[in-house]
């Protein structure tokens, strides 16, 4: 089993409550209070590790907030390396509202991160010791667009596979680089990054291969939430339909297929048993309210609902 280091530029203290209706103005009295670490590749170390992988989380930490993330990041049992800033780690909130079973999801921008603080990561990244390093989440403000770019340019030459699961600038220039392994765009954020609306699987495919034939990706996964997800490799596009299941949350589906996918590839499977595994790890990721991630028995027993590929 290869090991795994994840990189997570914007972390946050993920914050879910539970409220019988939102209003304006009043005081809510909230339940089902729980805190967890998060941010893209805190959330991948997560269900890595509950499937029984390796991995170091490399993440930035600062303000009278980041002790609490690290300390949530410990109580995960992960291996960690805090990059330490100066600005807030940012908080993040998740409500479920009972009255209607709406989710509402606020999300700050995150700290300002200096030249200097976003170098001193390069410096430590430079000398990660892991077979696959996985690039998730967005970049906060002060970091440059290519700053994933530059990763895969110091680690790429050493062996280490690179998979990238960003959006905007941050994926283009990503892309642009190239010796990636795989990229997960989800559907709106391919569109974005070809520039035009993809109405259909034909279309998501096409743009998924022309991304494929650079060859500057080998795979490239596309999530497409209650329509399921498509795969593109040299060998052409798959297709599988989601899940008919019951979400209950859309936080960190995204995340866990990454996670269980690169699971299924670190441990020698095929490109579609992969991908297979990652779309019931992403179905599971739902079932949940909340910020707790997909679990190993739920992704076992969803794999049984998913389509052969």
């Amino acid at each position: 089993m290869k090991s795994i280091a994840t990189l997570t530029m914007n972390p946050t203290i993920d914050v879910s409550y539970n409220v019988g209706k939102v209003r304006h103005t009043h005081k809510m009295r909230t339940d089902n209070e729980h805190y967890a670490p998060g941010g893209g590749g805190i959330n991948v170390a997560r269900v890595f590790v509950r499937l029984g992988g390796n991995a170091r989380c490399y993440y930035l930490s600062g303000g009278a907030t980041g002790p609490a993330l690290d300390g949530l990041i410990d109580l995960h049992q992960l291996v960690r390396t805090r990059i330490t800033i100066e600005g807030p780690t940012r908080i993040a909130a998740d409500i479920l509202e009972h009255d209607t079973g709406k989710e509402f999801r606020f999300t700050p921008a995150g700290p300002h991160v200096s030249e200097a603080e976003w170098g001193r990561c390069l410096d430590l990244l430079a000398e990660a010791d892991c077979d696959v390093m996985v690039m998730s989440g967005s970049l906060p403000p002060g970091v440059p667009t290519d700053f994933y770019a530059r990763v895969t340019r110091l680690l790429a030459p050493r062996g280490i596979e690179m998979v990238l699961d960003t959006s905007g600038e941050a994926l283009a220039a990503g892309i642009a680089q190239g010796d990636l392994a795989l990229v997960k765009p989800s559907i709106g954020e391919l569109a974005q990054y070809t520039g035009r609306t993809l109405d259909n699987l034909e279309e998501i495919g096409t743009a998924a291969m022309d991304i494929v034939s650079t060859g500057k990706v080998r795979l490239v996964a596309v999530t497409m939430g209650h329509e399921g997800a498509l795969l593109a490799n040299a060998g052409g596009t798959t297709y599988l339909p989601a899940l008919k299941i019951d979400a209950a949350s859309a936080v960190g589906a995204g995340d866990s297929f990454v996670a269980a996918m690169v699971h299924a590839l670190c441990r020698g499977d095929d490109d579609l048993t992969a991908f297979r595994i990652g779309l019931a790890a992403g179905s599971a990721a739902v079932l949940r309210a909340g910020t707790d991630l997909a679990r190993p028995a739920d992704i076992e027993r969803l794999l049984r609902m998913v389509e052969p590929a």
